[in-house]
């Protein structure tokens, strides 16, 4: 295992939390075929029929050739009675998300807090790679920000860039869920993204405030523009040519982006490009799930979260209920990671 982390409303108090929440966890694997190898002999029944008879092969072809390159198993319960659902990705498949947002799956993920159980190593490409997508949410926000914007608008804005597209979001989850993710977590964003808003001082002004609410000031002018739609990852960059090009013969890069940041709907443009690989992963993934998790799981696992969805429209006013510890929920995750893995601070956050 390179790198663990527990995400979602599992790991993180979030609006309406009901403190039983599924906590969802990934681990980013060197040798996918060789982890499924190991976890079917002690795990078996973490996997759903027929998967487990056709062997770790078949697993890892499914895991890296359909949908976002992860493969989750859910529902599983720990030995302390705690729910879990945890993810496997390949280091490789995950640092290219990560830089070119090919999927913006678990890169979207990861532009939000998380709770690292095992750090990368000090030497792996991940940690360059996850430093990298925090840029890129940030000029990726910035592009889709008018001149004054608060800082919690920042931060939604951010949050909202692997949900908009997501079909999940036009039933099956909570239409608050941006909100409700944010504005609990403010400090753990402000957190995640100061140091990375020191190399943008030239770009955006964010007034030093204890205030929740912090009014913020960007550049918007086109050379500013130019800037940042250089240094959006790969993927995004090629959906805006091809977006401006007007079908699938690509004009010059380096042109196409400076028009697309003179033109008026450029926010508009870069919001539908994000949307259309969003909106793929999102879907292509969805349908893995059936497959990876079986059709039993996958009716309850839905059916909880529309339920969920629904409970959550009938409740916005009711506070929350207290929920687990952070301390509790991470001695469950430290069940699941193997214990020969040296132990981490577990609010150590990517910076």
């Amino acid at each position: 295992m390179k790198f663990c982390f527990a995400y979602g409303s599992g790991a993180f108090k979030q609006v309406n939390n009901d403190g039983n929440n599924m906590l969802d966890l990934i681990f980013v694997v060197r040798n996918a075929n060789k982890w499924h190898a190991e976890n079917l002999v002690n795990n078996p029944n973490h996997y759903a029929q027929p998967l487990r008879f056709f062997g770790p092969k078949t697993i890892t072809n499914v895991q890296e050739q359909l949908g976002a390159k992860i493969f989750y198993n859910t529902l599983v319960k720990t030995n302390q009675g705690q729910l879990i659902k945890y993810g496997v990705i390949s280091e490789v498949s995950l640092v290219e998300d990560l830089l070119d947002w090919n999927d913006l799956y678990l890169a979207g993920r990861l532009h939000k807090p998380v709770k690292v159980i095992v750090e990368p190593d000090e030497n792996s490409q991940l940690r360059t790679a996850l430093v990298q997508n925090l840029h890129s949410a940030i000029h990726a926000a910035l592009l889709l920000l008018p001149e004054h914007f608060t800082e919690i608008d920042f931060f939604k804005k951010i949050t909202s860039l692997s949900y908009h597209g997501d079909f999940r979001m036009i039933f099956g989850e909570n239409k608050d869920k941006i909100s409700n993710i944010v504005l609990p977590q403010l400090h753990h964003f402000k957190q995640l993204y100061e140091p990375i808003l020191k190399h943008f001082d030239n770009y955006i002004d964010i007034p030093k405030s204890d205030h929740m609410i912090v009014t913020c000031h960007q550049d918007i002018s086109p050379a500013t523009k130019i800037h940042h739609l250089n240094h959006l990852p790969r993927m995004p960059q090629v959906k805006l040519v091809r977006a401006w090009s007007q079908g699938p013969r690509s004009k010059d890069t380096e042109d196409c982006l400076r028009a697309i940041a003179h033109d008026p709907e450029c926010c508009d443009i870069l919001e539908q490009c994000l949307k259309e690989i969003v909106w793929r992963s999102s879907v292509t993934q969805s349908l893995k799930g059936i497959i990876t998790a079986g059709f039993v799981k996958s009716v309850k696992y839905s059916g909880a979260k529309i339920i969920k969805m629904l409970q959550s429209n009938t409740s916005k006013n009711i506070l929350p209920k207290p929920s687990l510890s952070d301390s509790s929920k991470i001695k469950v995750v430290q069940t699941v990671v193997k214990k020969t893995e040296p132990k981490k601070d577990v609010e150590k956050r990517v910076e």
